[in-house]
């Protein structure tokens, strides 16, 4: 009987190979030579999954952003009040751990790939227009002045999150033993003391 083959799970595999290759030695060590010597497939097995080295980029942009916006996502309970549940939106972009600075390697291989790749520059867009909406939705809530999300006060603190959060994740590459976690955790007490202003 022939063997069955899981090919979704076959491209999660890739994927997973390839953002190791990423986070072990940037964007250039994930060629197609070395993802498939990584993944123990044959030559040209990989082609059966994807056809270029772009869609293999392109599923790994969108399975760290799946997983980011899966984290940040995450059922929290439903007693928790507004600040915290910012507080848990807030840190899950944030590299406060170690899978989540590994995480910042492959998207900034990515963000450099995606300046010549329209594609993948419009996936990370439209994930910036939900995150953004999504934390207005949240900072709203935790300030407690029945603004609505679209309100400047709002959209100001919004577009400052998400500054700080890319900048935390470019900076943390240079001190990927989280030495700077404290200093993020540090940024997070002041913005939820000072939410409400």
């Amino acid at each position: 009987m022939p063997k069955i083959i899981d090919h979704d799970q076959r491209r999660r595999e890739i994927v997973a190979v390839a953002k190791q290759l990423i986070i072990e030695g940037g964007f250039e060590a994930a060629t197609m030579r070395s993802i498939v010597a990584a993944a123990g497939y044959a030559n040209g097995a990989l082609k059966r999954y994807f056809p270029s080295k772009d869609s293999i980029i392109a599923a790994t942009f969108q399975s760290v952003l799946a997983e980011m916006n899966e984290r940040s996502g995450e059922q929290r309970p439903e007693s928790e009040d507004a600040e915290a549940a910012l507080r848990h939106y807030v840190e899950a972009a944030l590299p406060l751990d170690q899978y989540r600075i590994d995480s910042a390697r492959i998207l900034l291989a990515l963000w450099e790939h995606s300046v010549t790749n329209e594609e993948l520059a419009e996936l990370y867009r439209e994930h910036l227009r939900t995150w953004r909406a999504q934390l207005a939705e949240r900072i709203a809530a935790a300030r407690g002045k029945g603004e609505p999300p679209d309100a400047p006060a709002v959209t100001a603190v919004a577009g400052e999150i998400i500054g700080v959060s890319i900048g935390a994740n470019v900076t943390c590459l240079m001190f990927p033993d989280g030495a700077l976690i404290p200093e993020y955790r540090a940024y997070v007490d002041r913005l939820l003391r000072h939410i409400a202003d």
